[in-house]
């Protein structure tokens, strides 16, 4: 699918799963999510698991071992609040996520879909209320709508030890005072530690959930500055910007930034969990002036005033 400024946009793959469900009254129900396939490891049958004392979340089902290695096994239907069927044909996914291998178990896998994100819609209110929050997007086919999960939410509600909540202890905490930061992050939990970090470095900070309403908000600060005949530094000095996101994705957003001759000194630090040596390259030619892993959150605020200095002095 064609990008709205008619540039082929990013593509996703995805892999399909679905979850069976008893509804309250009694009768079946399916629904379908699916996950990035570059974040899975494999797909196999629920293995026998080993029970972890102590208090834990319903959905912890306890470790399994894969090959020498243990994993903690999560029932993804619980954890969503369901009342899954209870069958012997489970599907378990394993996956990584930020380093960190976990595995969930579904009722079955259908299939992989290759997508522009231009296709993702963002979820809205009413769907992220009954979710936890989870719904990073969604996808319509002509027969079923597919939920987009946020694995990362899932995994660190689990174990808070391994949240970006827990790297965030660790930024500076000084030197964004006066400077205004644009985000742009599908994931709930992710865009508002973000923000929290930020905003405990003194800067001033503002929230957008996906690509297009970051460039929304971008055009109208500079709408604004023009009418008030004033820099658009006075509204915005850098944008920090996910990759995987609905309509909009990250790499697009940095391009749109970079070709239009009002924004383009506006510093773009794409953040992300998966910079892979090929993600890092397509973030370079779309523009972006520095990438940084999620377990790099530490780095980001000192990382960020580098970034904002430099522009203000190319600009001088």
């Amino acid at each position: 699918m064609d990008r709205p400024d008619g540039q082929s946009g990013n593509n996703l793959e995805i892999i399909e799963f679905y979850i069976d469900e008893n509804m309250a009254d009694r009768s079946p129900y399916r629904s379908y999510y699916g996950m990035n396939v570059a974040k899975v490891i494999e797909i196999i049958r629920k293995p026998p698991v080993t029970i972890v004392p102590g208090k834990h979340h319903q959905a912890a089902l306890g470790t399994f071992n894969l090959r020498g290695k243990v994993l903690p096994l999560v029932d993804l239907a619980l954890w969503l609040g369901k009342c899954p069927l209870a069958v012997d044909t489970n599907k378990v996914i394993v996956s990584e996520f930020s380093g960190v291998a976990t595995a969930f178990v579904v009722s079955g896998v259908t299939r992989i879909y290759r997508m522009s994100w231009a296709q993702v819609e963002p979820p809205g209110q009413y769907l992220q209320s009954f979710s936890h929050d989870s719904v990073t997007g969604v996808v319509r086919f002509d027969e079923r709508i597919v939920f987009l999960l946020d694995m990362e939410q899932v995994i660190s509600s689990m174990d808070p030890s391994v949240s970006l909540a827990t790297h965030a202890k660790q930024v500076d905490a000084t030197g964004g005072e006066g400077y205004h930061v644009l985000i742009a992050d599908d994931s709930p939990s992710i865009r508002n530690t973000i923000a929290a970090c930020l905003e405990q470095a003194r800067f001033t900070v503002s929230k957008t959930t996906c690509g297009r309403e970051a460039w929304d908000q971008l055009k109208k600060w500079e709408k604004q500055a023009n009418a008030e005949n004033r820099p658009l530094t006075d509204y915005v000095n850098l944008v920090i910007s996910d990759i995987e996101m609905p309509e909009v994705d990250g790499h697009t957003l940095t391009r749109r930034i970079k070709g239009d001759p009002a924004l383009s000194a506006i510093p773009v630090i794409l953040f992300s969990s998966l910079i892979s040596d090929v993600v890092h390259k397509q973030g370079q030619q779309a523009g972006a002036d520095d990438q940084i892993a999620k377990p790099g959150l530490p780095q980001l605020t000192e990382r960020a005033c580098a970034l904002i200095k430099k522009s203000q002095e190319n600009k001088a």
